[in-house]
């Protein structure tokens, strides 16, 4: 069986080097972590998590709590955290906040409580101030991605992102551009700060937002199509959408084609995301990079726990990507 001595032989480092790597107790410069967690993979030694446990206090594992696990970016995000944090030894536990209020105080105030992680992930999920409280008095280390205000959280300026989008309507020549987006009152929610972006942008042009421009849509394809048929039904059918995401948007395109419209020649459409599907319907999208949020995340929570990591910097980047679904209005 391979043990702890032979890691550290094969690393060419002291088994108190390898037992302060593994557990995650202690200084170890970067050459060194990499090069015993390159033989400890190499020979297959695989810590005891009890017993690591024990000795430092630490599960190597982090908890990553998420409203929608399901939708294509965040479990691009996720998948980046988790590819992230393996590296250094962590895995990490999903907890899927729902809507329902048994299940959330199910997670709440039994299973965050066992001591099974080491610090937590929120990833966008709206939590009420008796939930936070709950997570705050665990006393572990906790890093939001688009979260909460009362946590430490990375996060896009979303109302930027409404203003660059419908920015780039306005500069293409477009004057009627209605919005579709989750109808939602809360200041600090992702889908209200990017409907503010698109108010401010239109106002900054003269042109008021009216409600008759605005339509609720869950953020799926067919909450996307709705919306649109409702919009492109009306008496002053806009010539341009701006979609509060790229599923969205991929909706809003299959009833303008519906209505017998073409896109961009009748109806220019932007989204946001960056998902995966909008370079392959050539859709004009707000670039989020996903990727790099989840890689983000997990750095935050490495630096948090003193793992060598630099803690990133709170604001996240994004990008206009202007593809085919977007055109100067037609005469």
């Amino acid at each position: 069986m391979v043990g702890i001595d032979d890691v550290a032989r094969a690393a060419g480092v002291s088994t108190a080097t390898v037992s302060r790597t593994l557990s995650g107790r202690g200084p170890v410069s970067a050459g060194a972590r990499a090069r015993v967690l390159a033989a400890a993979d190499r020979l297959g030694y695989v810590v005891s998590s009890s017993a690591s446990s024990l000795a430092s206090g630490r599960t190597r594992n982090i908890g990553v709590l998420v409203s929608l696990p399901d939708r294509w970016f965040f479990a691009t995000v996720i998948g980046a955290i988790s590819a992230r944090l393996l590296p250094h030894g962590y895995d990490i536990t999903l907890y899927h906040l729902t809507d329902d209020p048994a299940q959330r105080r199910a997670i709440f105030e039994r299973s965050l409580r066992r001591g099974r992680v080491d610090g937590f992930i929120v990833l966008s999920a709206w939590m009420s101030d008796a939930e936070l409280d709950e997570l705050a008095g665990l006393d572990l280390p906790v890093v939001g991605v688009g979260a909460s205000p009362r946590l430490a959280s990375l996060a896009v300026d979303d109302e930027a992102v409404g203003r660059t989008a419908t920015a780039h309507l306005l500069d293409l020549g477009h004057r009627r551009i209605a919005h579709v987006g989750l109808s939602a009152d809360d200041p600090f929610h992702i889908p209200t700060r990017r409907r503010r972006g698109w108010e401010a942008a239109l106002g900054g042009a003269g042109i008021p937002a009216s409600d008759h421009d605005f339509a609720a849509a869950d953020f799926t394809f067919e909450g996307g199509r709705r919306a649109a048929r409702t919009l492109l039904a009306g008496a002053h059918r806009p010539t341009a959408i701006f979609a509060a995401s790229d599923e969205l948007a991929v909706g809003v395109i299959s009833a303008a084609r519906e209505a017998g419209l073409s896109v961009p020649g009748d109806l220019s459409v932007v989204g946001v995301d960056g998902h995966e599907l909008s370079a392959f319907f050539e859709i004009t999208t707000i670039d989020q990079f996903p990727q790099a949020q989840g890689e983000r995340a997990a750095d935050a929570m490495l630096a948090a726990l003193d793992e060598s990591a630099d803690a990133p910097a709170p604001a996240l980047p994004f990008e206009l990507v202007v593809r085919a679904s977007t055109a100067p209005p037609r005469a």
